[in-house]
């Protein structure tokens, strides 16, 4: 049997979008930001193929007006819904408002004040914000200095990539001074 010109062409047009729907399974999946060495792990298949396939799923979603976006950011990759459809998309996941309106306030004063001591927020939000102020920590949202009797408070990257927000430039939240190594 010969395989011709248009039977190869097939079999590349088949591999390729199979590669893309591989690829966009693992994003899929994971729910948040994959590097490079993430991909090649989880999907077999080699950076080079994996980079033309991040292009066309960028150029698929992009075309077809989707809810749905490819989200890069310092080499690394995730698929997310679009801003203006993330309210939705939380009360969905979660079945309901996913912070409450004073755990929201207790954020929005931390990341509007960053950084700012633990001792501060409780005066400010009253004994509550304790409880708030430990599940920003569980969630990876805030990170905590210690700082005498009291922590200092400010926001991770993790906020960000939560919110789908820049840390920089088109945000109106400040870049933390915080170092890196912070626990």
């Amino acid at each position: 049997m010969e395989i011709s010109g248009k039977t190869l062409e097939d079999i590349d047009w088949s591999r390729e979008n199979e590669n893309i729907r591989l690829v966009e399974a693992v994003l899929f999946v994971a729910g948040r930001f994959l590097s490079m060495a993430d991909l090649i792990t989880y999907s077999g298949l080699n950076s080079l193929v994996i980079l033309e396939v991040l292009k066309k799923l960028k150029e698929k979603y992009n075309k077809e007006d989707s809810a749905i976006e490819l989200v890069e950011r310092d080499k690394v990759w995730k698929m997310d819904v679009k801003a203006e459809y993330s309210n939705i998309v939380n009360k969905l996941a979660t079945g309901s408002v996913e912070f409450t309106k004073a755990e929201q306030q207790t954020l929005g004063i931390i990341a509007y004040k960053q950084p700012i001591k633990q001792s501060v927020i409780i005066k400010i939000r009253g004994n509550k914000a304790y409880d708030h102020v430990h599940k920003f920590l569980q969630l990876g949202l805030i990170k905590s200095k210690k700082d005498g009797h009291t922590n200092i408070l400010g926001l991770t990257d993790e906020f960000y990539d939560y919110f789908n927000i820049s840390g920089t430039g088109d945000s109106p939240l400040k870049e933390t001074p915080f170092s890196d190594d912070l626990e």
